[in-house]
C-alpha cells in the first residue's frame, strides 16, 4: 500500500521569537515517525515522508496529489494540532471520499486515503481528536510500530478495525474506542528508524552550540521513565512498565549503521540514559572499544551520574551532556517531584566539567508555588553553576501530564494550543503572573550570556567557521535581549 507520513508545515517564528529564532532554532529528526516507517517498510509498503519543517503546506498537498497515497499518517504535537487538523481537512478536500473504501475511484482516478493521527497530542486527547474534525478516520493511542501496520493490513483485507488494539476509529456516525495496546516489551525486535527517508540529513540539526559535527543522528537506547515529574508526559502514567531497555549489542549495531549511513555525531535522547548505571557504563566502554569515528551528546539525571561514569563517557567520545537542573530553589524542585537536590546538581556539573565534558543545563520558570524572587534565585544559581550552555524555559503543562490534568490545583492554563511550547508560558501558577515569567526569562538570558567571563571563554573557544556562525547568532540574540523589553512575545 502507498503510505504518506506527514509532519504538518511550520516555521520557526511560530515557536520562537523572531528576534532570537536564529540562536534557538532546531530541526529534530522525527524519530517516532521513522520507527513507524521502518515497520511499514518491513511489511512491504511504499513510504513517502513529507516533513513540513522543510516544505510548505502547499508543497505537501502537491506531493500528496501526485503520490496518491492509500494511507496517510499525520504526526501532531499539542502546538501543531490545529495544523494537523488543517492538513487532514485539505487532504480530504483534494481526495473526495469513495465507497467502498479503496475499491472505487473518483472521476479523477484518485483513491480516498485513510487518514490516521498519532503523536503526543492524539495519544493524550484520544477521542477528542475525532470530535474536533470529521477529516480524520482514526487515532493511534500509543506506540505506533505495531498498530499502524495492523490498521493497514485490516484495511487491505476489508476487515473491520474492531480487533486492532491501540486505536480509536470512526465507524459511520459512531466513534469506537478499542482496548489499549500493551507497550512493546522487546525493543530489540523493532527495526531501526528508516533514516534513509530523511533525504538531506544535514538539514536535521539540534540547536546551535549543541552539536559539533554534521550530520547528527538522534538515537533512543531505551523508552519510558520511572520518575514522577509533574510536567513529564509518559504513555504509562502508572510507570508500572518502568524503563524498557534495548540491549547494548542492539544499540551498538544501530550506532554502526548510523556511521555507515554517513552520520558523524549521535544525540542520545533517552529520558533516563544513565538510570541503569552499569548499562550506561557498558555502552560507553563498548563505544570506546569499537573505536568508531563519531562524537556524541547525552542527557542524564544529576543523581544518576558520578565522576567515573562521566569520565567513561568522555573517553568514549562524549563531548557534551544535558543535566536537568530545572530550579535553583529546593522547594520548587520538590514541587516538580524531581527527586534531586541542589547539591547533586552542583556535583554533577562539576564532575562533568572536571573530566572535560561540556555541560548544558535547562531551567524552568513558572513552577507551581514559585515566586518572582525565587525565579531570581534560580538565575543566580545558574550563574554560580557556570555551565557552558543554560536554557531558561517556561514550564509547559502538556496534555497527559499531571500538571495539565490537575491544573486548577496549581494555576491557570492557556486556551491557545499555540502557547504550548517552552517559549509561550501556557501555564501561570497562582503565585506568579505571565508578565513575571516572560520577564524572568529575559533577565536570565541577559545576565547569563552577557557576563564578560562567558563572552571571553566563547571567544577563546572559537575554532572554525561554524563556531563563528554560532557566536554571531548568539550576539544577535543578545542584542535584542538588551534592546527590546518584549523579546519573548511572539
Amino acid at each position: 500500500m502507498k503510505c504518506a507520513l506527514i509532519i504538518p508545515a511550520w516555521v520557526p517564528e511560530e515557536i520562537f521569537s523572531s528576534r532570537t529564532a536564529s540562536s534557538q532554532i532546531n530541526y529534530w529528526q522525527p524519530l517516532g515517525t521513522l520507527y513507524v516507517a521502518s515497520c511499514l517498510l518491513a511489511a512491504g509498503h511504499e513510504i513517502k515522508l513529507l516533513n513540513g519543517a522543510f516544505m510548505t503546506h502547499a508543497e505537501i498537498l502537491n506531493r500528496v496529489s501526485i503520490y496518491k497515497p492509500d494511507f496517510v499518517g499525520i504526526y501532531s504535537t499539542t502546538f501543531g494540532w490545529k495544523k494537523a487538523i488543517y492538513t487532514a481537512s485539505e487532504i480530504r478536500r483534494i481526495t473526495p471520499p469513495i465507497l467502498p473504501l479503496f475499491k472505487g475511484r473518483s472521476k479523477e482516478g484518485f483513491p480516498r486515503p485513510y487518514i490516521v493521527v498519532g503523536g503526543p497530542y492524539p495519544i493524550a486527547m484520544q477521542e477528542k481528536c475525532l470530535t474536533d474534525t470529521i477529516a480524520i478516520d482514526a487515532v493511534v493511542t500509543g506506540e505506533g510500530e505495531l498498530t499502524v501496520p495492523e490498521i493497514i493490513e485490516h484495511i487491505q483485507k476489508g476487515k473491520s478495525l474492531n480487533g486492532v488494539e491501540g486505536i480509536i476509529y470512526r465507524k459511520g456516525e459512531k466513534i469506537i474506542k478499542n482496548p489499549p495496546r500493551q507497550l512493546i516489551s522487546d525493543l530489540n525486535s523493532v527495526p531501526f528508524p528508516a533514516r534513509e527517508l530523511l533525504g538531506d540529513a544535514n538539514l536535521y540539526i539540534p540547536p546551535p552550540a549543541t552539536y559539533k559535527r554534521k550530520p547528527v543522528a538522534v538515537v533512543m537506547t531505551s523508552r519510558g521513565c520511572n520518575r514522577y515529574c509533574i510536567y513529564c508526559f509518559q504513555m504509562d502514567k502508572t510507570r508500572k512498565s518502568g524503563i524498557r531497555y534495548r540491549s547494548v549489542e542492539n544499540v551498538l549495531e544501530e550506532i554502526e549503521l548510523c556511521i555507515k549511513q554517513g552520520f558523524r555525531e549521535i544525540k542520545f535522547i533517552d529520558d533516563t540514559f544513565a538510570a541503569d548505571y552499569q548499562r550506561a557504563m557498558q555502552i560507553a566502554e563498548e563505544i570506546k572499544a569499537c573505536r568508531l569515528d563519531f562524537t556524541w551528546f547525552a542527557s542524564a539525571c544529576v543523581n544518576q551520574v558520578d565522576k567515573p561514569l562521566l569520565k567513561a563517557f568522555k573517553d568514549a567520545g562524549c563531548w557534551a551532556i544535558l543535566l536537568g537542573a530545572e530550579s535553583g530553589v529546593q522547594k520548587n524542585l520538590n514541587a516538580l517531584r524531581k527527586g534531586i537536590t541542589l547539591q547533586q546538581t552542583r556535583n554533577a556539573v562539576k564532575w562533568a566539567k572536571d573530566v572535560g565534558i561540556k555541560v548544558s543545563t535547562p531551567f524552568m520558570f513558572g513552577i507551581p508555588g514559585e515566586t518572582f524572587e525565587e525565579g531570581l534565585k534560580t538565575i543566580e544559581f545558574a550563574i554560580d553553576l557556570n555551565p557552558d550552555i543554560a536554557n531558561f524555559h517556561a514550564i509547559t503543562p502538556f496534555p497527559g501530564t499531571e500538571l495539565y490534568d490537575d491544573v486548577e490545583k496549581y494555576g491557570t492554563i492557556s486556551v491557545q494550543l499555540t502557547d504550548f511550547t517552552y517559549q509561550g508560558a501556557a501555564f501561570i501558577p497562582h503565585s506568579m503572573t505571565r508578565e513575571e515569567i516572560l520577564r524572568l526569562r529575559q533577565i536570565a538570558f541577559k545576565r547569563f550570556y552577557s557576563r564578560p567571563s562567558f563572552i571571553l571563554r566563547r571567544l577563546i573557544e572559537l575554532r572554525n567557521l561554524n563556531d563563528l556562525k554560532v557566536a554571531a547568532k548568539g550576539l544577535n540574540s543578545l542584542f535584542w535581549l538588551w534592546t527590546k523589553s518584549d523579546v519573548f512575545r511572539r
